[in-house]
């Protein structure tokens, strides 16, 4: 492989948990690119299906399939990081393991990045049922986003993000039930800028029992747990940004 193409290669992170209705379809998504330069890195986080079976079958064909097995259940965050630690490329591309992308996402995402000098990117993404088919409801994405605009709006979809690690260090991700990856998101916001929001339909989140849209009350509080207690808001602060999420969120699914 040429130089360039291996220093453009991009690490897929799939935490893994009992997914094996969707592990398939989410792998498949991912073999299937037009960008083929990329590791896909699943942790398993001790799942009790055939999830390791599956992921297993798909490995025998696909050498660029990275399995690591966890002994015990750590969650998806620490699941993440463990990924993240064994990633080899510069780009590092977040997919859970029952959501999926469309087959042209890293070609059009990787250039976008390029082209533009572009550090930290997310897309547009549809939303399909638990058996997935198409619900018509799609999430677009601003331009771009500030620290501050985001803790009023969590509108970066984990599934959509690629950070260049030549010009980004990526940190751990804290060990919080549902909200890690905006955790994750503002500690990268508080050194960059912007993220830049590329406004194209490139990925299809899975409203599955996991997802975070069937436990809303749940992310809620880990949302106003973020404020409180990673991001230090006062109450003030953190009630009027908690309000504006909400409206937010709110309007996402209209």
């Amino acid at each position: 492989m040429k130089y360039l193409e291996m220093k453009d290669k991009v690490s897929i992170i799939t935490p893994c948990f009992n997914s094996a209705e969707y592990i398939s379809d989410c792998i498949d998504s991912v073999v299937n690119q037009t960008y083929q330069n990329w590791e896909m890195i699943i942790i398993d986080d001790n799942s009790s299906d055939q999830s390791v079976k599956l992921i297993k079958k798909k490995k025998s064909t696909e050498g660029r399939i990275k399995l690591i097995e966890l002994e015990e259940n750590i969650g998806s965050a620490m699941a993440r990081n463990e990924a993240i630690k064994a990633a080899k490329g510069r780009f590092i591309a977040f997919l859970d393991s029952d959501d999926k992308w469309y087959n042209n996402k890293l070609s059009i995402q990787i250039d976008y990045m390029k082209t533009n000098k572009i550090f930290f990117s997310f897309t547009s993404y549809d939303i399909i049922s638990n058996n997935g088919n198409p619900t018509n409801n799609f999430i677009s994405v601003p331009e771009k986003i500030t620290y501050s605009q985001y803790l009023k709006n969590t509108i970066i979809g984990c599934l959509t993000v690629i950070i260049d690690t030549k010009n980004i260090r990526i940190p751990l991700m804290k060990d919080i039930r549902t909200s890690h990856d905006m955790i994750l998101w503002l500690d990268i916001l508080k050194n960059e800028r912007y993220a830049f929001g590329l406004n194209k339909v490139l990925a299809s989140y899975r409203l599955s029992s996991n997802s975070n849209t069937k436990n809303k009350l749940f992310a809620a509080i880990d949302v106003w747990r973020v404020y409180r207690n990673y991001e230090r808001l006062n109450i003030i602060n953190s009630l009027y940004n908690f309000i504006q999420y909400s409206f937010n969120a709110i309007k996402k699914r209209i």
